[in-house]
């Protein structure tokens, strides 16, 4: 997939070392993300310096850690069904409202069977 396609939905996990790894969407970052060992063998979570996800509404790079994502909605992303993101809860509420969202997560919530869920 080329994440250059759909900026709507990028994300980007980036390390300390200033390397970055980059997604098209928050679903397949957090696939990574929860399983580090697998897909960056030798990294750490510790490691991680930064993560960030797209906005939906306002397409701007949000914190990916303090995110909050509405599950179930009539939105698809490049790679099917998606967390689709958003940087306040109240924006979040309103895409949920609007989009026959069924939950509002955080990333605590976020595992790998919700993830499963998705695919």
């Amino acid at each position: 997939m080329f994440v250059a396609k759909f900026p709507g939905f990028a994300a980007e996990i980036r390390f300390g070392d200033g390397s970055s790894v980059h997604f098209d969407g928050a679903k397949d970052m957090f696939k990574y993300y929860l399983n580090l060992s697998r897909y960056a063998p030798g990294r750490k979570t510790a490691d991680i310096g930064a993560v960030f996800v797209t906005d939906y509404y306002d397409l701007t790079k949000v914190n990916g850690l303090s995110a909050y994502y509405v599950m179930g909605s009539d939105v698809y992303g490049p790679m099917g069904r998606e967390l689709i993101p958003f940087g306040s809860e109240s924006k979040a509420r309103d895409f949920r409202n609007d989009h026959r969202g069924t939950r509002i997560i955080r990333l605590r919530d976020v595992t790998p069977t919700l993830l499963n869920q998705l695919d």
